[in-house]
């Protein structure tokens, strides 16, 4: 990639070029907190989980909270009407 650059100096003047530079540090840098914070999260499910509580129902109940109220009401009662139709309720 760098041999490209310096076989093409005029392809970004130097502002686009500190731009360029600048927009990929700082998601490189947003990419290393994204890891550390999930190696965090993955430390309070381990806790959580020594805690006697169990990972997978937690993440569930994380994953309904995201959920809009009326739109899971109405996925919830959609998905009564199928185990109804099929006979599991």
């Amino acid at each position: 990639m760098a041999d490209d650059a310096s076989a093409h100096p005029d392809v970004l003047n130097a502002t686009a070029q500190g731009q360029l530079k600048s927009i990929i540090e700082r998601v490189e840098r947003l990419e290393q907190e994204k890891s550390e914070i999930a190696e965090q999260i993955k430390e309070v499910f381990a806790e959580a989980k020594g805690n006697g509580f169990d990972v997978k129902v937690i993440r569930k109940v994380i994953r309904i909270r995201k959920q809009d109220r009326a739109k899971r009401q109405e996925e919830e009662a959609i998905l009564d009407l199928y185990l109804a139709a099929i006979g599991e309720i």
